[in-house]
């Protein structure tokens, strides 16, 4: 393989689509310029289907758009977009405690709150990336505000209503990655003790909790002490976020200059991820499998996903970049060729989300309140900036 072709061709794919694609697509069709922020639940052609607003894309595409203005190019509408989702964020999407609610209405009422800090996560990288594009450095300040406050809900006993009754105590793997991420993006924007302090507890928290050799598999739920729940959520291995966590690991083990320790960690976890999520029949990630090898629960369990091939994508480069080692690449042609044979829609611009297992379209909507632009623009941005290194 020509790997300095090979990545310079990719390179130009990710950042033609993304510029010439993906934003035109959510600025066009997502922008509400009446009141703010971004409509995410859109038909396949673009239209709005339904005016309700997902409080973790307001962050999600606030962070996103910003990421672009900062990496890709100095589009002004970019960066307008970005500050549209924050202020949105900060007019309507919190209630006197600080909480934030999940999903409101057009112009912002609440309509639901969830038992979740994620949109307060999502607002917090938004804030922090546009705090860097726009030189403002208040938002930095903000952004590390709400990052102690997610801090003290999680460590607020009752706050948060547990998933189960306290005859089954459980810890979540999805909080303890997402808060590296979190964390390591503020960082990016402005330094403290509680940043490196989280990475440094939930990195110790997944080798300690979450990997699980005996099946070769980080899982999703464990109990208090690491153990498995021997249940069919407790069993339930989700390769999208696993292998999501993957990258994250790699991308801190690069802020410290390589840590051997955790490159290991992130290759190991990505390598597991992929055995178990790779299909081997029909190609791309898997929803869900399950640590024993029994059905799994979820009626979603053998579809395809947009969001955990994109996941795939980055933790591949960022695997090749760690080791060196071209089956990373190899594993990086498997999943780029087959997630861009199905998910790109070449007619109204823009992806599918929701595939059969044999790749074939299950419904055709570009975005509802869980996927938007946030996944997609996110690995076209972190990839570019993998393959042009």
């Amino acid at each position: 393989m020509n790997v300095t072709a090979y990545l310079g061709s990719w390179a130009d794919s990710y950042r033609n689509d993304l510029v010439n694609n993906i934003m035109p697509f959510w600025l066009k069709n997502g922008l509400d310029r009446t009141n703010g922020g971004v409509y995410t639940c859109l038909d396949r052609e673009g239209r709005l289907m339904d005016s309700t607003k997902s409080v973790w894309f307001q962050g999600r595409f606030g962070f996103v758009a910003a990421y672009a203005y900062n990496h890709i190019e100095k589009n002004p509408e970019w960066l307008a977009a970005s500050k549209s989702c924050i202020d949105f964020i900060e007019a309507h999407c919190a209630d006197e405690n600080g909480h934030m609610y999940f999903e409101v209405m057009a112009d912002g009422t609440p309509l639901r709150k969830r038992r979740y800090v994620f949109s307060e996560c999502f607002a917090a990288i938004a804030m922090s990336e546009y705090a860097v594009a726009s030189g403002d450095k208040s938002y930095a300040e903000k952004a590390l505000a709400l990052f102690k406050r997610i801090q003290q809900f999680l460590a607020t006993p009752g706050f948060l209503e547990p998933k189960y009754l306290p005859t089954q105590q459980a810890r979540g793997h999805s909080i303890t990655m997402i808060l590296i991420n979190t964390a390591s993006r503020i960082r990016e924007a402005i330094a403290d003790p509680a940043l490196d302090a989280q990475i440094d507890e939930s990195l110790e928290a997944i080798q300690r909790y979450f990997i699980h050799p005996e099946f070769k598999a980080l899982l999703e739920m464990v109990d208090l002490d690491g153990h498995l729940i021997d249940t069919l959520n407790g069993r339930t291995i989700n390769p999208g976020h696993c292998i999501e966590t993957a990258w994250f690991i790699l991308e801190e083990a690069r802020y410290r200059h390589w840590d051997k320790e955790l490159t290991a960690l992130g290759l190991q976890i990505l390598d597991w991820s992929w055995e178990w999520g790779w299909d081997k029949e029909y190609g791309g990630i898997i929803n869900f499998r399950d640590c024993r090898n029994f059905p799994p629960q979820d009626y979603s369990q053998d579809m395809k996903f947009w969001w955990p091939q994109t996941e795939a994508i980055i933790a591949t480069l960022y695997a090749y970049r760690a080791s060196g080692d071209e089956k990373y690449l190899d594993m990086h042609r498997q999943i780029s060729n087959w997630t861009y044979a199905h998910f790109p829609d070449k007619e109204f611009g823009e992806w599918y989300g929701y595939l059969h297992r044999d790749g074939t379209v299950a419904q055709p909507a570009k975005g509802n309140l869980f996927k938007g632009p946030f996944h997609i623009p996110r690995m076209m941005i972190r990839s570019y900036l993998l393959c042009t290194e």
